[in-house]
């Protein structure tokens, strides 16, 4: 599934959209994970995109109409969706469910396994739905007494992909941040100290950081906006690493199950 490095490299591959006008919208297949509602989209015809913006793993285009409302066209890429720009007379693909024409450009959703969604919020509800989550990682709100207050007794490693305490931090990038950290993933996150979450959070800076840089990850189904891969994977130190020496001390990387999700981790680097 993709984790923030990659909605984040959508993102910045949607912005040549700011300034172009909706024109209208085709929609081959609207049974996605939420249902398509193509009569959401009609009042919004001719409105221009202001913005291209990302909350957690959710990618938004801010439109602006001329009476002044506002509202954002979001859009979630499940497991295997994919936004990207296409020629407006090409022939449609297998599992291409959704078209929007702009102004200048033409841009197509496709999703295999229909777990992504896409829908439209006034901007009123995109801030009430965006209050509700927890801080990004980049953000100052993220600190070590924010993660204490919010971690419970979970393993630290469900309390990053739980949303409790940041957003966008999947498996990927939670079982690198924790390697960076020094932590073990089987931790209880309460008896995490104010020094190990400062450390913590800096490693999920910093890792998120790498991702970003390097396009995010490309496993199976991932792919940027331009159709290219991320090249994340070649600097993962403990993720699908099992078996493999830590580029640290040597000792072979093991894989454990944590509710039902395969976890990385090195057992001397990351000893309780």
């Amino acid at each position: 599934m993709p984790e923030l490095p990659e909605v984040e490299t959508v993102k910045r591959g949607l912005m040549p959209l700011i300034g172009q006008q909706w024109r209208h919208t085709t929609v081959r297949r609207a049974d996605l994970r939420r249902p398509l509602d193509a009569s959401a989209f009609l009042p919004w015809r001719d409105a221009t995109v202001c913005a291209v913006t990302r909350r957690a793993k959710v990618v938004a285009l801010e439109l602006a109409r001329a009476d002044g409302a506002r509202a954002y066209l979001r859009f979630h890429l499940g497991m295997s969706g994919r936004l990207y720009f296409t020629d407006p007379a090409s022939d449609w693909l297998p599992h291409e469910h959704l078209e929007l024409a702009f102004s200048a450009s033409v841009l197509r959703f496709r999703d295999p396994r229909r777990f992504g969604w896409c829908d439209l919020l006034p901007a009123d509800d995109y801030a009430r739905w965006s209050a509700t989550l927890a801080p990004e990682p980049f953000s100052p709100a993220l600190t070590p007494e924010w993660a204490m207050h919010r971690a419970g007794r979970a393993s630290i490693k469900a309390v990053l992909l739980s949303g409790r305490v940041v957003v966008g931090v999947g498996n990927i990038y939670a079982c690198e941040a924790l390697y960076h950290a020094g932590i073990a993933p089987q931790r209880p996150a309460e008896t995490l100290s104010a020094d190990e979450w400062a450390r913590l959070i800096a490693a999920v800076r910093a890792v998120l950081d790498a991702a970003i840089a390097a396009g995010g990850t490309s496993f199976r189904d991932y792919v940027t906006v331009d159709g290219a891969q991320g090249w994340f994977q070649l600097q993962l130190a403990v993720y699908g690493q099992e078996g493999k020496p830590c580029g640290r001390c040597g000792t072979p990387i093991e894989r454990i199950v944590q509710q039902r999700r395969s976890t990385w981790w090195c057992p001397r680097c990351q000893a309780d």
